[in-house]
């Protein structure tokens, strides 16, 4: 089962690292990804192929996000869990 997510990530880059910017960014992946992934628990496969959203599931949720060159490569049998 796939479930896309809508929205943003909110860190654009190195915006939502930028002085000021943090709390706007993390309310921004707090509107639609952040829930969604607290949602599919922890079994779920993540994928996200952009730096930002990657960094931003690992920063802010602690989950590990895999890209979809990643997720292509791995061998049959084995778990998709990363």
């Amino acid at each position: 089962t796939v479930t896309r997510v809508d929205g943003c990530c909110g860190l654009a880059g190195n915006f939502g690292v930028e002085q000021g910017h943090y709390e706007v960014s993390v309310a921004v992946a707090e509107t639609h990804l952040l829930p969604a992934v607290r949602a599919a628990g922890p079994g779920a496969v993540v994928l996200a192929d952009g730096f930002s959203g990657r960094t931003q599931l690992d920063d802010l949720a602690g989950v590990r996000s895999v890209h979809l060159a990643e997720l292509l490569n791995r061998p049959a049998g084995v778990p998709a869990q990363p």
